[in-house]
């Protein structure tokens, strides 16, 4: 499904445009406002207007910013002149936005996760690509200096044939029962599956490649009473080489989101998180400066400087790419609906592999798990080893 263009309008973006090109935000919570502060300080580009559906939050942003401020995007959209728009709403209201934005030949940058289904990912990739539009999603972490070192040595193979990788991310977003949060929402946020598990496929997806198959899932509820709080997955390459999946949002050992990959391969071995690269060489590699043994890098010697700091450098290196590529009107962004519809296949994918029939191990006779009889059912390898309840 594609989307028409206006007829006759060819903006600012497509041509490049050195006086900086116009940009509005929609979505004015805790991202919204870091995107706002970021573009602000953001040179070759130009916060003209925000969008908020809380009428308070719009008008107190229209009092105190020099953007025009609106409570309604479609209204917006109709009367602001813009090159761009910064969608950073919960995930349920980014199809008809983003829609909406491809209508006006808008270049878009959207926060994660992209969409909810993937079928809506796959229908606005593709007019985005029919449209020519420069298109971004909000994966953050392909732009931490830690990560984009690792994908650079992966690249130039010092691991040999990559057998394993373990991508993981834990952090304390639900530690207690609660409702009223999009995040607790099955139809508005998705649980830890679509708001954490993603950050983490996606960097596998960045570094490695996206898996060929899910070979088994759990999804697992902490405390949520509609999502899932915890997410397990073991998925496989058709070349051979394995993945799994490690995600638990209500994990209070750690005091924000922590994100780390792992890769084994023939010739040594890659640890990596946001603070610092750890690289196990079996034999020497000097043309990349690498010592047999353990060789450390940090991401303070990794990262690349960024206008302004706010959360940490990534944030900011991204909306800057964002708008380099604005202003060019390069499609080839780091983070494209594209490559972020991939993250959302694998959750697909995970999801039906939760479901599936497990082998229980019942007093030595293997049976499938659907045969017991269980007042609160269980999914995926949950089910290999639980208790009937």
């Amino acid at each position: 499904m594609v989307w028409p263009l206006r007829a006759g309008r060819e903006s600012r973006l497509q041509k490049g445009n050195p006086d900086g090109s116009r940009c509005t935000g929609i979505g004015l919570g805790k991202m919204g406002i870091s995107h706002q502060a970021i573009l602000n300080s953001t040179s070759g580009i130009e916060l003209v207007a925000t969008c908020d559906s809380t009428p308070l939050v719009a008008s107190v942003m229209g009092r105190y910013t020099k953007a025009r401020s609106y409570s309604d995007y479609a209204e917006m959209l109709a009367k602001e002149p813009l090159d761009a728009v910064v969608i950073a709403t919960p995930p349920k209201a980014h199809v008809p936005m983003v829609e909406a934005a491809i209508a006006k030949g808008l270049a878009i940058f959207c926060e994660k996760p992209f969409v909810l289904e993937t079928a809506d990912g796959i229908a606005l990739a593709e007019a985005a690509e029919a449209a020519g539009i420069v298109n971004q999603v909000g994966y953050h972490y392909r732009f931490v200096g830690s990560f984009v070192h690792v994908k650079s040595l992966v690249d130039a193979g010092i691991l040999g044939r990559i057998h394993h990788v373990t991508a993981e991310a834990y952090g304390p977003v639900v530690l207690r029962p609660k409702t009223g949060s999009w995040r607790g929402s099955k139809q508005t946020g998705g649980g830890a599956l679509y708001d954490y598990a993603t950050h983490a496929l996606d960097l596998l997806n960045y570094c490695v490649g996206r898996p060929d198959t899910v070979l088994s899932a759990s999804l697992g509820s902490v405390f949520s009473e509609e999502v899932d709080d915890e997410v397990y997955a073991l998925m496989g390459y058709d070349d051979g080489m394995t993945a799994t999946l490690q995600v638990n949002w209500s994990d209070e050992s750690y005091r924000k989101m922590s994100t780390k990959l792992t890769l084994y391969g023939t010739k040594g071995k890659i640890i990596a998180d946001r603070q610092e690269v750890q690289v196990y060489m079996r034999e020497p590699r000097p043309d990349l400066g690498l010592n047999q043994g353990w060789n450390v890098r940090y991401t303070t010697e990794l990262t690349e400087p960024v206008d302004y700091y706010l959360r940490g450098e990534e944030y900011s290196a991204q909306i800057e790419h964002f708008a380099r590529h604005v202003a060019a009107g390069d499609k080839a962004t780091r983070s494209t609906f594209a490559t972020a519809v991939e993250a959302d296949m694998t959750v697909d994918a995970i999801r039906a592999a939760a479901t599936r029939d497990a082998i229980r191990i019942d007093d030595g006779e293997m049976v499938a798990a659907s045969t017991q009889t269980r007042a609160r059912p269980r999914t995926g390898l949950a089910r290999l080893f639980g208790k009937s309840q």
